[in-house]
């Protein structure tokens, strides 16, 4: 795990080769291409192939999607805690979800010119969430919840089923979503089937939701012909902490990303060296006993580090260059910190607010931006669900008035037609 000095000429630099140890080179692309090119001529025939060879299990073109009675079946193996801890987690993100609004408004100007915003939700959006032992109920709520709250009427979903198994918390999640169709593919070849459509999988205006490096380059490829939320990179968590805050706390909450994936990043934020080196030395006592320790291990090794600042000042501008997915901020000046911080995906503030807790069931969404990306964009929310169209009614006092300008613009752009179009109804 790195340790690195604060220095104003050279904090880029050195933020910037623990970014080059996260790039992925290994995705050969073609592959991608050639999946989605393969789905768009063969439909169902080009899932059932790939199913076979990625996830060794024999698709019945009859049974992609899931029935009730299976589902049924499936949640019923569930157990009660479990249901419980997804229903808690659904009523909450849905409420603080429920928050979040865009209306539809519009006015006339002095010239009698009706001007208006109508804002009307997607019609239909494909939730894709991983399968296997990375299953996620919670990814299902909190890709699908921000949707229902926007008025999304048609929300299906794709789940991958290696060696024919299905995680009964994903079931579950997206039956108490109100999901109507759970398809039962996964992959690149699964972003096809929803971005182009096949005989049983129904096309969809937006795709949304996390998956490894092959469904991210699909997802990434189909962007034009659908919308998508974002191409999301490994997880990450920066911590700001000092000798006042629990060393064994910020150890586990750094290490609650870095188990993630071996291309995950944490990194903790100081101005206590001696600190710093104690979580360091806690980190890697757990990471002794950790049930994902190769993962864990793999990315506190090479993308872990402890940066040490002088003062606040020096904290801030090293996060907001960092622009963390998930900030945590444990000192007892906080407010101080976070007032400042403008590039952070989520924001965590004070020693009883642990990253996890917003992973699951705080109530504000865990699609973040990563990468980095939280310098210009936001995480995932019921306003990416929306459409905005704007309304114009001229009335004839009013392109009269304002019409010689635009037609001063249109002559000035070379753009005879467009100075025309409006010229032959005012002259």
């Amino acid at each position: 795990m790195k340790v690195i000095k604060f220095n104003t000429k050279n904090i880029s630099k050195d933020l910037a080769s623990l970014g080059n140890s996260r790039s992925n080179k290994s995705l050969n692309s073609k592959i991608v291409s050639k999946i989605i090119s393969d789905v768009k001529k063969r439909g169902d025939f080009a899932l059932k192939y790939y199913q076979k060879k990625f996830d060794q299990t024999n698709l019945n073109l009859k049974k992609i999607v899931l029935k009730n009675n299976e589902i049924i079946k499936i949640i019923n193996g569930l157990d009660k805690f479990t249901k419980k801890s997804i229903d808690l987690a659904f009523e909450r993100v849905k409420y603080f979800h429920s928050k979040q609004n865009i209306k539809s408004y519009k006015f006339y100007d002095k010239y009698k010119n009706k001007l208006a915003y109508k804002v009307s939700p997607l019609n239909k959006v494909g939730v894709y969430i991983p399968g296997g032992t990375a299953s996620y109920p919670s990814s299902v709520i909190m890709n699908a919840v921000p949707a229902i709250v926007a008025g999304v009427k048609n929300i299906s979903l794709c789940v991958p089923t290696p060696m024919g198994s299905i995680n009964p918390g994903v079931v579950y999640a997206a039956k108490i979503c109100g999901i109507k169709k759970i398809y039962k593919i996964g992959g690149a070849q699964a972003i096809a089937a929803m971005a182009y459509g096949t005989k049983t999988v129904e096309k969809v205006d937006k795709i949304v939701g996390p998956g490894n490096i092959y469904v991210s380059a699909a997802k990434k490829k189909v962007f034009g012909d659908v919308g998508i939320d974002m191409v999301a990179g490994p997880s990450e968590i920066t911590v700001v902490a000092d000798q006042n805050n629990n060393s064994t706390f910020t150890a586990i909450d750094l290490l609650s990303q870095a188990e993630h994936d071996i291309l995950s990043q944490a990194i903790l934020v100081t101005t206590n060296l001696k600190f710093g080196l104690e979580v360091k030395d806690k980190i890697y006592k757990f990471l002794k006993v950790l049930p994902r320790k190769n993962i864990a291990t793999k990315a506190i090794q090479n993308n872990g580090a402890i940066i040490v600042c002088k003062n606040i000042k020096e904290i801030v501008e090293t996060v907001n260059l960092i622009a963390p997915e998930h900030l945590e901020i444990k000192t007892k000046n906080n407010q101080s910190i976070v007032k400042n911080i403008v590039n952070a995906g989520s924001i965590f503030l004070g020693e009883y607010s642990p990253e996890a807790i917003g992973d699951y069931l705080a109530g504000p969404n865990h699609v973040l931006p990563t990468s980095s990306s939280a310098r210009f964009s936001s995480g995932l929310s019921v306003y990416d669900f929306y459409k905005k169209t704007s309304i114009i009614k001229m009335s004839k006092q009013g392109l009269e008035k304002i019409g010689r300008s635009a037609i001063q613009l249109a002559d000035y752009e070379g753009l005879f037609a467009h100075s025309q179009s409006i010229r032959i109804r005012i002259s």
